[in-house]
């Protein structure tokens, strides 16, 4: 069994999402929803996809991959299904729609396609209920996480009849294609990360009822203090739909004995019709006042919303300087007050509720706290909690509350669950773990042993900014690893590749005064990003996530690049005051010139480097950074994060035998005066219509004389080293600005760049 062609069931939101999703990895997609009228009959999937194309954030990862996908309606083109391999079913969650669907289905369908329904709430065994053997076979459940190009979790829920080939099949196609993190569930409603994440919300809400707590307090104590997202508790369910979380909650209500009927704030709120984010009004409400935007919060016992002042609580500050999550838990857990007793009933209920459902859910314990992660976005499932908490004090809490011992843990201790490693995974803490695997080791970077012959350099300082530890690990590396080794990767299993290069120590430099520091700074960063394309060995660099400034040039150097589909990359010096100053202004240049066609201006190659640096334009997929020249033809992808580090040392095998070292480039066009005016004009005209200030005109000037050449009357051409040596002066004049340097400290502040 195999999936090269697709077909999905419904073009709402989840079904063309996931058809983006799948134009995304490069599959060919057919589309089909309930006919439309005469004349328009595959209008509701087209108006599906329209959506799709326009949603936030971006279910498409390049716009043009929308034409992967071929609209039809379920009438008239049912029959298409003869020719694919998997048929995805996301239509309205109604036993009595999807049973007929299906039926039709499996006489249009090829007889060999893996079928599968999208369904959070109806059983699978419910829905195969009267089909034939072999459709039982190839039948199983494929429950994504809205959105499904960015929540890793996908849920295989296989039924008793479901073959091993195709269970096997579509959990390689999910974790190696489609890059997801899969778990398998057992057929029961709410599976694993609904039934679990939901009562965790019911708890919550219905806590701070009996607490008499606010939403924001309560989001304040269930967010990134113990390891959740943002959106903590109320604002996630906002997201989800207070409809949407009560029906799931309907269906668990009838299959477990736990208390899944809404909280009492809940079902008023849905009886008033406010449902959430897509209502405008939930548990928080939006308005604008005075051209801004305001949250407001709900007043539990009014109904009322009201504007608050960001939750400050005393008794959280020493707490929140608490070095992990688990540490932070364990402290909220011990106060005293309201906001303690709230952790306690919520948390113990949670890892009661866990311990009692875990086998009903899944035969994998694992699969509990990695559907939380996944696609709930926790720091550490409940699991995880329970042991980082001790099973001993855990139950003694328990028995504290008349609750009786979950059977999972009568032992005192939760049982092993020895992970399966997927085929061809590389996991970096495995490798850091091994002393034996360790070469250097330094406070930003470390340089490891991967096996076979490939050594990788590691960054971990925070945010994975590049100090001159880092760079120094570099050089070393460059030294080393023609000792013993093929090659080398760069890359990390940090939160983010790299923010880009340390502000703070730059910051401290300049305003000391000291530009000898500053200058040989920014040499070792020039000598260390261009030694990556001299090097002579192959050098692989697996970006991910936030890579940015400095992060980015060494990027744009390397021999290959090995990029996770989600690369946020770009150049981004100009929101701190400065330009690119590693390498990345000369690299750009050189290479958008490269692709100017003999006859062609020569010019649109510095007008595009000057665009994407002084916009400071990031990509939103390393597929864009692809199409804006960030990443070459030759360069990988990987949609699946675990497999990144793995990809990119068979990468450096691959070019290992035979390599020859590359080398700067030799002729680069200087356009002088000529290009400089040009782009002067453009920027006193942003300045005109007020879309730029006097110092973003200076800062856009400064760039402009290095992408120009320099102070040249004529056209000619020289060698990288002359426009590196020109972003390094310009680089050392504007961090001795004052407005620089304040750009600088407010990011440093606020991680928002200042415009002054």
């Amino acid at each position: 069994m195999s999936i090269r062609t697709v077909a999905v069931l419904g073009a709402g939101t989840m079904g063309a999402a996931v058809a983006a999703h799948l134009a995304n990895v490069g599959l060919p997609v057919l589309l089909l929803d309930i006919p439309g009228p005469v004349g328009e009959r595959n209008a509701p999937a087209r108006l599906g996809l329209e959506r799709a194309k326009k949603a936030s954030p971006a279910a498409f990862m390049l716009p043009q991959s929308a034409s992967l996908i071929t609209l039809g309606n379920l009438e008239d083109d049912l029959g298409k299904l003869s020719s694919v391999d998997w048929v995805f079913e996301a239509v309205l969650e109604r036993l009595d729609v999807k049973r007929s669907l299906w039926e039709r289905v499996e006489v249009a369908a090829n007889p060999h396609a893996i079928l599968s329904s999208n369904s959070s709430g109806i059983p699978m065994s419910s829905q195969a209920e009267g089909r034939s053997e072999s459709f039982r076979q190839r039948f199983l459940g494929t429950h994504f996480f809205n959105p499904p190009r960015y929540l890793h979790l996908l849920e295989l829920i296989p039924t008793l009849d479901t073959s091993t080939e195709t269970l096997k099949t579509m959990r390689e196609f999910g974790e190696r294609v489609l890059g997801k993190g899969v778990v398998v569930a057992n057929d029961v409603p709410g599976f694993i990360a609904n039934r679990v994440g939901v009562f965790a919300m019911n708890q919550a809400i219905r806590a701070m009822e009996e607490l008499e707590l606010w939403p924001d307090v309560v989001d304040a104590l269930t967010g990134p203090l113990i390891g959740r997202p943002k959106s903590a508790t109320l604002r996630t369910a906002d997201l989800t739909g207070l409809d949407v979380a009560a029906t799931v909650a309907a269906n668990l209500n009838e299959a477990t004995e736990y208390d899944f009927d809404p909280p009492k704030v809940q079902a008023r709120l849905i009886a008033l019709g406010r449902l959430g984010e897509k209502t405008g009004e939930g548990f928080y409400k939006r308005v604008k006042r005075d051209g801004k935007s305001v949250v407001l919060t709900l007043n539990p016992s009014t109904l009322e919303y009201e504007e608050r002042p960001k939750v400050r609580l005393a008794e959280l500050e020493p707490i929140r300087v608490l070095p992990t999550a688990t540490e932070r838990l364990k402290a909220l857990l011990r106060l005293d007050g309201v906001h303690g007793e709230f952790m306690r009933r919520t948390t113990y209920a949670l890892l009661h509720f866990a311990a009692v459902n875990a086998p009903v859910m899944t035969a994998d314990l694992n699969a509990v706290d990695d559907a939380l992660r996944w696609g709930f976005g926790w720091e550490a499932g409940p699991f995880e909690i329970l042991r980082a908490l001790g099973v001993k004090d855990v139950l003694a809490e328990f028995e504290a509350r008349g609750w009786d011992t979950p059977a999972l843990l009568r032992g005192g201790s939760l049982p092993d669950a020895p992970r399966t490693k997927q085929a061809g995974l590389l996991v970096l803490k495995d490798v850091k773990a091994d002393p034996t695997k360790v070469i250097r080791r330094a406070a930003g970077a470390s340089l490891l042993d991967l096996g076979d012959g490939v050594a990788l350099l590691e960054f971990h300082s925070k945010v994975n900014a590049l100090g001159e530890d880092a760079l120094r690990m570099i050089q070393f590396a460059m030294k080393t690893v023609p000792e013993g080794f093929a090659g080398l990767v760069i890359g990390n299993d940090g939160e983010q590749f790299s923010a880009g290069a340390n502000l703070a120590a730059l910051l401290f430099n300049a305003q000391e005064g000291e530009w000898d520091e500053v200058d040989r700074s920014v040499r070792l960063f020039q000598r260390t990003t261009t030694s990556l394309r001299t090097a002579p060995f192959p050098v692989v660099v697996a970006p991910f996530g936030l890579t940015l400034g400095g992060g980015a040039e060494l990027t744009l150097y390397a021999d290959r690049v090995q990029a996770h589909a989600e690369l946020y990359m770009g150049l981004v010096e100009m929101g701190v005051g400065l330009i690119p100053a590693g390498g990345g202004t000369t690299e750009l240049l050189a290479r958008y010139s490269a692709q100017v066609l003999p006859g062609e201006d020569p010019f649109s190659a510095v007008k595009l480097a000057f665009e994407r640096i002084a916009l400071a334009r990031v990509s939103s997929s390393a597929l864009e950074a692809r199409a804006w020249g960030y990443l070459r033809d030759a360069d990988g992808v990987s949609f699946n994060r675990d497999r990144l580090i793995f990809d990119a040392k068979r990468a450096v095998l691959n070019l290992a035998d035979g390599y020859m070292p590359g080398r700067l480039a030799a002729s680069i066009p200087a356009l002088g005066e000529a290009a400089l005016a040009k782009l002067k004009f453009g920027v006193y005209s942003l300045v005109q219509a007020r879309q730029a200030s006097a110092y973003d005109a200076e800062l856009a000037t400064a760039l402009a004389k290095i992408l120009s050449g320099g102070a040249l009357n004529y056209a000619t051409s020289f060698p990288a080293q002359h426009f590196l040596d020109l972003e390094r002066e310009a680089f050392l004049a504007l961090c001795g600005k004052r407005k620089t340097q304040e750009r600088i400290a407010h990011m440093l502040k606020t991680g928002k760049p200042l415009r002054n």
